[in-house]
């Protein structure tokens, strides 16, 4: 791969490749990112060390990484857990989506330690991420390079945004990720729920502004879920977000 040196410019286009049931449809990327901070409860401190179990003994989590948490523990220790569901029921539902959306959609339990900037478009292509955060405020923010939006992860945050929008977690205050920030022996840990919202559900595209069937032709010789930047197939550079040519 070879480095990308401008950042992308207003006129450049980003275009999504993806699977609709057995053929590759394209559609646009959205910046998008539509966020609030929900009234969720804190969860109990058995629930808390049940997490810290899990992170440092079967996960061994490490800096930049993100990974799948058993949810069906947390869901049977914590009362609460119904609250953190009817909260963004009713957020989704005032920001104009379809109940059945959220009730259908894929559901799991993640955990991070910061987040190298990455896209989610290579295999979550034909989905919205919708997220809720557990944690309680630890200096960390999602960051968005594409748009500069910069969103303080803290408990209750919620986004729903396009899998093909790069993204990373970092320290407050900085632009790059540095494995260096999150060293041993800190709690910089999050956790979130997190929901694959069908970017097919007209709702889902309505409010993200998804345009679709930009790309017939390419969609028709290409074979894998990928983001193109103007044409050209792209990966993202997990220290700086910059897109990055794929080789």
């Amino acid at each position: 791969m070879n480095r990308n040196p401008e950042a992308p410019r207003a006129t450049d286009r980003l275009t999504a490749y993806y699977w609709s049931g057995d053929a590759l449809r394209s559609r646009g990327v959205s910046g998008a990112v539509l966020t609030d901070t929900l009234d969720v409860p804190a969860p109990p401190a058995r629930v808390l060390a049940d997490w810290e179990r899990e992170i440092s003994a079967r996960l061994c989590l490490e800096p930049g990484d993100v990974e799948q948490m058993p949810l069906a523990r947390t869901q049977a220790r914590w009362p609460g857990y119904g609250q953190c569901l009817r909260a963004m029921r009713d957020w989704t539902r005032a920001l104009g989506l379809d109940d059945a959306v959220l009730a259908g959609a894929d559901i799991a339990l993640m955990a991070c330690r910061g987040a190298r900037y990455h896209h989610d478009a290579a295999q979550y292509g034909g989905a919205a991420f919708c997220n809720l955060f557990l944690s309680e405020d630890k200096g960390l923010d999602v960051l968005f390079p594409g748009t500069g939006r910069r969103i303080p992860l803290t408990r209750g945050t919620a986004m729903i945004f396009d899998t093909g929008q790069p993204h990373g977690v970092v320290l407050r205050g900085r632009d790059r990720f540095r494995e260096a920030d999150f060293a041993s022996g800190q709690d910089l840990s999050q956790l979130f729920l997190t929901w694959e919202l069908p970017i097919e559900a007209a709702s889902v595209a309505r409010v993200l502004g998804i345009a679709f069937d930009v790309d017939d032709p390419a969609s028709l010789r290409l074979d894998e879920e990928q983001v193109r930047l103007n044409g050209a197939r792209v990966a993202i550079d997990p220290e700086s977000g910059r897109w990055l040519a794929a080789a």
